[in-house]
């Protein structure tokens, strides 16, 4: 009969023999068990060092932006009068700011209609063609203007609008008004009477320059219901006229078309509230400039301290970080401190290293600020804490000015050479437009090129005078949506000659301009016999004697060079030698690349970590190695248990038969 269980026949105790021999065989198993601890340890530990190096690099983010060390704070003494807003353009000092008038913007009204939605005409085609300007002279009586003058404003752009039998009511013309999105919003008001309803046009803008003139072409009753011409005919009525805000800066009378003002005090825009005197104070945003260093040197200590519990060891405890002796951690802390103690290069100010503001080094390896003698520094040397931090540059040209740059670019002091000027195209017309006034017949349209974006120009029907065509062109060239979208625009005047001049408002080889005939009046009429103006021209030049990339006004550092990256505006000048050019990378700037390099897919711990988890699955796979030759050891014990138990056995049950006959023989002796 065979043994079921091990040790049955022996009574040997196989199952605890085998137990022990396999706790012996397991050792590896335990090594493998320790190794595998290690290394998630030190992989977490690589976790906790990346979210320290990513906090530290947040801190890192303000001081890094050159816009912070520019901005200023605006601060009206009565915020009920006016606020304002300063931007790095602005210059600090007190102004004092007297508003005498709001800017308003016009309304004019229909006469009253007894039906809003009854049919007004024949229902013919019919064009309202907007122009915005001012109307100067004359009087204003009940609404209705005699003796003025209307000029038109070039910036404004012109609109039309074509009412014809689906919409020739005041509902309808009002829903065309405002869908055609012109600058005009169109209502309906009711005032009682027996013909109540009057048709109300308010001029999106504010401002004398956006008064309407309104010129109807086709059925003759909407022509006796809306013409409207300040200097002329005048069929709607004005409740309200276009008016400029008027006020003083620091006793000089300034005039805005808005009741936002730009450009009257340099980087400043006031948004005008009421009529009121106030003072203005502008000044260096200093608070914002002092959280951030405190922040910097807040976080670097944050990371310091990081990196001391994760690498160092603790003699009161006596036992180390899981990264103790690990050369990546010591490698970010040496190079991290290495930028923070070394002085800044190809700065052009008095200040390069960290100290001269109040931040130091401690014996503990910790920064500290002294307060005092950062706020003397903000005092005395507010411009050059900006290049203490992000990266800066600047020109001894007037003429020439720093507009970016990249991680790729170096400090240094590099000599500039402009070898060639940007400049617009430019279409001049040969014909003489001051020898007669031109007429431009109804549905006139031109075919319109500027830099690349073709589009169709609608020119108002009417006789002008050269200016006033001039003022005509440009309006109704830069009312084109297409060319909005692109950014272009142009600007148009008269020269010495009476020729028409259209100028791009973008530099560079991608300025361009064409006009051709589309319906109506002839463009010849307007250029003669020129179609196509010159092609712009990039600015050409040289940085640090290598040959830099001409785009339009800008001046991009040649590729592989140490200005790779830099970018610089010329916006005029003389050709040749231009002085130097220096820039600098801050220390925030710096630290911020530094750490970039540590965090990226292939950096220092990127790379570690990666080492790491392959050791883990190498001991994975260690592992299951290790089990199965285990199972393959545990079994040949057991096999060779049993072999040895059913011995053992058989050798009893023979030993107990030879016992027995012995006896039994021993028996038969006595007898």
């Amino acid at each position: 009969m065979a043994i079921s269980s091990p040790g049955i026949g022996s009574n040997l105790d196989v199952n605890g023999i085998i137990s022990k021999l396999m706790q012996v065989e397991s050792q590896p198993l335990t090594t493998l068990a320790r190794k595998e601890a290690s290394y998630q340890a030190k992989l977490s530990a690589f976790g906790n060092l990346s979210g320290a190096l990513a906090s530290f690099q947040t801190a890192l983010g303000s001081l890094n932006s050159p816009a912070m060390f520019q901005s200023l704070n605006a601060t009206a003494a009565d915020s009920t009068i006016f606020s304002a807003a300063a931007t790095s353009q602005a210059v600090a000092g007190n102004y004092s700011v007297n508003v005498t008038q709001l800017a308003q913007a016009q309304t004019i009204s229909s006469a009253g209609q007894a039906d809003v939605t009854a049919a007004i005409g024949s229902g013919a085609a019919t064009t309202l063609s907007f122009q915005f300007g001012t109307i100067s002279g004359g009087t204003l009586t009940a609404g209705v203007y005699s003796g003025a003058t209307f000029s038109q404003d070039a910036n404004q752009p012109t609109g039309a609008v074509t009412i014809d039998s689906s919409n020739n009511s005041l509902q309808g013309i009002r829903d065309a008004v405002n869908a055609a999105n012109i600058g005009v919003t169109a209502t309906i008001v009711a005032d009682g009477s027996a013909v109540p309803n009057h048709l109300v046009f308010t001029a999106s803008k504010t401002g004398a320059p956006s008064s309407m003139k309104i010129s109807v072409s086709g059925d003759a009753s909407i022509n006796s219901l809306l013409a409207y011409d300040p200097a002329g005919t005048q069929n709607m009525t004005q409740s309200s006229a276009a008016q400029s805000a008027a006020l003083t800066v620091n006793g000089i009378a300034v005039s805005s078309a808005s009741n936002t003002v730009s450009g009257a005090i340099q980087g400043v825009t006031l948004n005008l509230a009421k009529i009121g005197a106030s003072n203005l104070t502008v000044a260096r945003n200093t608070a914002s400039v002092e959280s951030g260093v405190n922040a910097f040197v807040k976080a670097y200590n944050d990371l310091n301290t990081a990196l001391k519990n994760l690498a160092g060891y603790d003699a009161a405890t006596k036992r180390g970080g899981p990264l103790l002796g690990d050369s990546t951690a010591l490698i970010i802390q040496t190079q991290v401190r290495r930028v923070l103690s070394t002085s800044l290069a190809g700065v052009n100010g008095s200040l390069t290293t960290l100290s001269q503001i109040g931040v130091s080094f401690q014996k503990d390896g910790t920064l500290a600020l002294d307060a005092a003698k950062l706020k003397t520094a903000l005092t005395n040397n507010f411009s050059d804490i900006a290049k203490l931090f992000a990266s800066m540059g600047s020109a001894t040209d007037s003429l020439v000015s720093f507009s970016s740059s990249t991680s790729a670019t170096q400090a240094g002091n590099y000599p500039l050479n402009v070898t060639a000027l940007s400049t617009r195209s430019v279409l001049t017309g040969n014909k003489d437009l001051n020898a007669a006034s031109t007429v431009i017949d109804a549905n006139t349209t031109l075919n319109v090129t500027v830099d690349g974006t073709s589009t169709t120009a609608a020119l108002t029907a009417g006789t002008y005078t050269a200016a006033q065509l001039a003022t005509l062109v440009q309006s109704a060239i830069n009312g084109s949506s297409a060319l909005s979208a692109a950014g272009s625009s142009i600007t148009a005047s008269i020269g010495a000659s009476g020729f028409l001049n259209i100028q791009s408002s973008r530099y560079g080889s991608a300025s361009n301009i064409s006009i051709t005939s589309g319906t109506g009046t002839s463009a010849s009429a307007l250029t003669g016999t020129v179609s196509a103006g010159s092609a712009g021209v990039d600015v050409a030049g040289t940085i640090n004697g290598v040959a830099a990339t001409g785009s339009g006004q800008y001046l991009n550092g040649a590729s592989g060079s140490p200005t790779e990256g830099l970018k610089l505006q010329i916006t005029g000048g003389a050709l040749g030698a231009r002085g130097n050019v220096s820039f600098s990378n801050g220390y925030a700037a710096q630290l911020n690349k530094l750490v970039d390099s540590f965090l990226s897919s292939s950096g220092l711990v990127s790379g570690r970590t990666e080492g790491l988890n392959r050791s883990i699955q190498d001991v994975d796979k260690a592992r299951t190695i290790m089990s199965s030759r285990l199972m393959d050891v545990e079994k040949r014990y057991r096999a060779q248990f049993t072999a040895l138990d059913m011995l053992i056995s058989s050798m009893t049950t023979t030993s107990n038969f030879l016992s027995q006959q012995l006896a039994q023989i021993s028996n038969l002796s006595k007898q």
